[in-house]
């Protein structure tokens, strides 16, 4: 990670703790997604093909959500985000309050994001039912506009992260 300002920024501390959290919140993300369809488009525990392929699946592969979860955490920094700490009088250090912060702030977009379901079904179609090819691009593709969409953000590799402009 190349640093360009001062190593004790917020945000370099909260990107690292952002990132040593990745595999096990993409994990919680995949297990969330399935609980959550199972609970909501299959309460009565009826089991079809695509039921028994999401009570089967296990979560080995976390790759191709790592942009989206990149992105989100991107996003987070930049709606929470500022170079300046702040005093924390319990004795935590600032590293472990930004993991607690992070992770609170994860789980409930989740709740949100998963109400909607054409987040969801992209998550199946990365994880679960793991296409190939075009359609894999293709629910890629919906999981980034599903960000700019949401947050009304547009995310660039070289620019970063800009307000969305509505017309």
């Amino acid at each position: 990670m190349i640093q360009k300002y001062f190593s004790l920024d917020k945000n370099y501390i909260l990107e690292k703790a952002q990132l040593d959290q990745e595999q096990q919140l993409i994990v919680y993300l995949i297990d969330f997604a399935k609980k959550f369809y199972l609970t909501q488009f299959n309460p009565l525990g009826l089991e079809d093909d695509t039921v028994k392929r999401i009570i089967a699946h296990k979560t080995e592969y976390t790759d191709r959500l790592e942009e989206f979860y990149r992105n989100l955490a991107g996003v987070y920094r930049y709606k929470h985000g500022n170079n300046q700490l702040e005093f924390l009088f319990d004795g935590a250090d600032h590293y472990e309050k930004y993991t607690v912060d992070w992770v609170k702030a994860y789980e409930e977009w989740l709740v949100d994001f998963c109400i909607r379901p054409n987040f969801l079904k992209a998550v199946l179609e990365l994880t679960v039912f793991y296409p190939e090819g075009r359609k894999a691009e293709l629910a890629e593709s919906r999981m980034k506009a599903f960000i700019n969409q949401h947050f009304e953000l547009k995310i660039y590799k070289h620019k970063g992260i800009v307000k969305m402009k509505v017309a």
